[in-house]
């Protein structure tokens, strides 16, 4: 008895439409850029070679970085692991000024030379790192890595670029506020830190109005001199410079790459430091090379003009209180820009109940000093 076929050959079922082919480069490039994460755009790149060559076009990218590794990973893995990571310059500097109240700097290897973990201890000389799926600059305990540079070569232009670190650089205890944003050109364009030595939380059943402090004449007392504040708020201030400084540095090949470069935004996850540049300032730094540091991997910060604002008790808004309220606004000496210390210190974009101790500081007396270059 002959056997029939099945009914699919003789009348097979239709091929499914891709609806993705319907829509139009301009439509994809729109859901791309929406998507902005460099992992995920990698996975869309081995969909199809539409795909491929449309992320590539690309502007706006955010890159999360996983670690910080050590440029001598390259190196064999076992004599990683025999190393001790070395310690940082700074951190030693600090440990000495103020003891105990600050943790040792805990650096991006390169910047300040302070370990990173990542699977294994890191020399005085690191680089930041994206894990990969495929290929890769190193290979460090069976996961491969690349360097945001190498991850960003094949991007053709990138206009808006967000880099994310893993946590802030700086190691501090428990329960202290330190926040800091600084923009740059080729060198530093200002810098503003908030600051605050505990930080209360809100009752949740409680509301409250702002009450700035006891002190109306905004004065600083004279304990804060004698009992280590002052020199707690300069440890807090050189810190943050050198790990802008630090991060500013490390931004030189992407920015010289990528020439379509509008805004650039490296952060951290914590949310404890923010390097901007914008176009004017990107393009600053290609035709105007930076002065780095003799002492390390980081861009020379020039002299500086500081203003200092100080609350023993601010109390937010929204219930918080901060003790130990310190606002400090940084630019250059020889800085030439005419702009107003209200408006460009309040413009620091801190989110929320921190925008608005910015706005109360800003009000009480104002204490002027001075920093040399470092």
């Amino acid at each position: 008895m002959a056997r029939s076929d099945p009914p699919s050959r003789i009348h097979p079922e239709p091929r499914q439409t891709d609806h993705f082919d319907h829509l139009p480069d301009s439509i994809l490039l729109l859901v791309f850029n929406k998507i902005s994460d460099v992992k995920s755009l990698g996975r869309c790149c081995v969909v199809s070679r539409r795909f491929h060559s449309l992320v590539t076009q690309v502007e706006n990218v955010l890159i999360r970085v996983d670690c910080v590794i050590s440029d001598d990973d390259n190196s064999s893995l076992s004599s990683i692991k025999s190393r001790s990571a070395a310690s940082g310059p700074f951190s030693n500097l600090f440990r000495l000024v103020v003891g105990g109240i600050v943790k040792p700097l805990q650096a991006l290897g390169q910047f300040l030379g302070a370990r990173r973990s990542c699977g294994s201890s890191s020399s005085s000389s690191s680089s930041l790192s994206i894990s990969g799926d495929e290929g890769g600059e190193i290979e460090q305990g069976g996961v491969t890595h690349h360097s945001p540079t190498q991850v960003l070569k094949n991007f053709e232009e990138i206009r808006y670029l967000r880099i994310e670190l893993p946590s802030g650089e700086l190691g501090i205890d428990d329960g202290v506020l330190l926040k800091w944003r600084a923009e740059f050109g080729s060198t530093l364009d200002h810098c503003v830190i908030l600051g605050a030595s505990s930080v209360i939380q809100p009752s949740p059943t409680r509301v409250s109005q702002p009450v700035e402090s006891s002190d109306d004449t905004g004065s600083i007392p004279e304990s804060f001199y004698t009992n280590g504040g002052l020199k707690l708020r300069v440890v807090w201030t050189i810190s943050s410079l050198i790990a802008a400084s630090a991060r500013h540095y490390l931004l030189q090949p992407i920015i010289a790459e990528h020439k379509t470069l509008r805004s650039l935004v490296l952060s951290d996850s914590d949310g404890q430091g923010v390097l901007c540049m914008n176009k004017d300032q990107l393009e600053e730094l290609r035709v105007k090379p930076l002065s780095a540091s003799s002492a390390s991997k980081r861009t020379l910060v020039p002299a500086l003009n500081m203003r200092l604002w100080y609350a023993p008790t601010l109390e937010l808004p929204d219930g918080t209180v901060l003790k130990g309220a310190t606002l400090v606004a940084i630019r250059p000496s020889e800085s030439k820009k005419e702009v107003s210390d209200v408006l460009w210190v309040s413009s620091a974009a801190f989110g929320e109940p921190y925008k608005a101790a910015v706005k109360m500081l800003v009000k009480r007396k104002t204490y002027c000093l001075e920093m040399n270059s470092f």
